[in-house]
């Protein structure tokens, strides 16, 4: 699939880029290479292919969740450079 001078500057435009007439003509022909490749795919006959979301068995790899203790107040703001009482200090902002 050949691309375009214009469809380049286009694609150009759109992603904000600034491109030098050399490298319109260079990235023309690059563009051009890679929708080649990419519609090779479309030849494959993948009508026996299920449609999937991931290539892998997800499976939940999560542990179940149980209550535990959580840190005391002075465990949580022992390393805390600023405590405010019960509480983080920060800088006001």
């Amino acid at each position: 699939m050949s691309i375009s001078r214009e469809q380049v500057i286009h694609v150009a435009r759109l992603a904000r880029l600034e491109l030098a007439d050399e490298e319109i003509d260079r990235l023309g022909a690059q563009l051009s290479a890679i929708l080649d490749a990419v519609s090779k795919v479309s030849e494959l006959d993948l009508s026996d292919v299920p449609p999937t979301l991931h290539p892998l068995d997800s499976v939940n790899v999560l542990g179940e969740d149980e209550p535990r203790p959580s840190l005391s107040l002075a465990d949580a703001l022992l390393n805390a450079p600023d405590p405010e009482g019960s509480a983080f200090g920060v800088p006001s902002v």
